[in-house]
């Protein structure tokens, strides 16, 4: 859908232009855009870099460890459905704990590891389960203590104070996660109500399976 919209925009875009006679405009454009997208994704990897660097450091030195000790009870909260010792925990917790550094790009591919291990534990695998879709808000609304990329993309734009935004981002990502677990609480209510509880599966299933 996102794509068709997308399609939809720059088709729209070319055919007003073409009515204008400022076809050459787009061109400019598209062009000009190309340019400033290679430039930005320079600007980004040193940065990125460095903090996947950090990130590494992090769970070497048990940082990441401490954090997830931390987030264990709030995780055993928001995921009652999923058994604490089972290997979709802990993805979840290295996701959760990579969000809140601003390392999105190390939290992507724990998050799928999460979602894969949580589909295991779905009964209906056509449908999502009610612990994908936490994981699924949580991620896309998840606190930030450090808003890396934004800071690195302000940087390659020569930012007087590319930092200044980290308030900002602390407060608008604490407001939409407290958002996020209220409509999941909801939902999950609401959920309840309307069909019958599925029992998640026993530690000993899939101990015994792995």
């Amino acid at each position: 859908m996102v794509n068709k919209i997308w399609l939809g925009l720059i088709l729209i875009g070319f055919i007003f232009a073409a009515l204008k006679g400022d076809i050459q405009i787009v061109t400019q454009a598209a062009f000009e855009g190309a340019a400033t997208g290679v430039t930005v994704c320079f600007g980004l990897i040193s940065v990125l870099v460095f903090w996947m660097g950090i990130m590494k450091l992090a769970e070497d030195s048990g940082l990441v460890r401490a954090i997830s000790r931390v987030l264990g009870p709030v995780v055993a909260y928001l995921f009652p459905d999923v058994p604490k010792n089972h290997p979709a925990m802990g993805y979840i917790l290295s996701n959760m704990s990579a969000n809140l550094l601003g390392l999105g790009n190390a939290a992507t591919p724990m998050g799928i590891k999460a979602m894969q291990q949580l589909q295991e534990l779905n009964p209906d695998k056509q449908s999502a389960s009610p612990a994908m879709c936490t994981l699924l808000a949580l991620n896309t609304a998840s606190i930030t203590l450090i808003p890396t990329t934004l800071i690195a993309i302000r940087l390659n734009f020569h930012s007087a104070n590319p930092a200044e935004i980290v308030g900002s981002t602390l407060l608008a990502t604490a407001i939409a996660t407290l958002a996020a677990i209220a409509a999941d609480r909801w939902y999950r209510k609401r959920s309840a109500w309307t069909k019958p509880p599925v029992s998640p599966p026993s530690e000993a299933s899939y101990t015994l399976k792995g």
